[in-house]
């Protein structure tokens, strides 16, 4: 595994990792109505494309063939947005090594503070990167009501 940069031919196949991962590891801790809410379908690769074309820098973690398996999303303000995993890679060092290419970046910018609204399976990941929970948030997608939490790092 390898990390890059994104490239727009990656966007059908985020956009699919995107999906895989909230209904196989995102089932974990949240009911199906709200894995349906979160995502309900792949989003076209052309509407991805769109959304991170704003200035963000996305990272692509790509097998030795260079097929996507995972992506993080590092804003310019240092909020992380999207950061998801193919679940079959899921627990193999493949997060761990995303989230320190986006924090390297991060410092780089002159960064000094990261935030994210995690899952609960991303609350766990990023406690483990030395985040703090700021709060729960309680909130509704597609008419169903769902959490996530607000976390943030200062950086070194």
């Amino acid at each position: 595994m390898t990390i890059r940069d994104f490239r727009p031919g990656d966007s059908a196949m985020l956009a699919s990792i995107f999906h895989e991962a909230v209904h196989a590891v995102g089932s974990r801790d949240y009911s199906p109505e709200q894995v349906a809410a979160w995502s309900p379908a792949p989003v076209p690769a052309e509407q991805f494309l769109t959304r991170i074309s704003d200035g963000r820098s996305v990272f692509v973690a790509v097998t030795g063939s260079d097929a996507p398996i995972a992506f993080i999303e590092l804003e310019e303000d240092g909020h992380i947005d999207c950061f998801y995993c193919s679940p079959e890679f899921v627990g193999h060092g493949v997060g761990k090594a995303l989230y320190q290419r986006l924090e390297t970046a991060a410092l780089a910018m002159g960064l000094s503070r990261l935030h994210v609204e995690a899952s609960e399976a991303a609350r766990r990941f990023f406690l483990r990167q030395g985040f703090t929970l700021v709060k729960r948030r309680e909130f509704e997608r597609n008419a169903v009501r769902i959490h996530n939490y607000l976390m943030e790092k200062t950086l070194r």
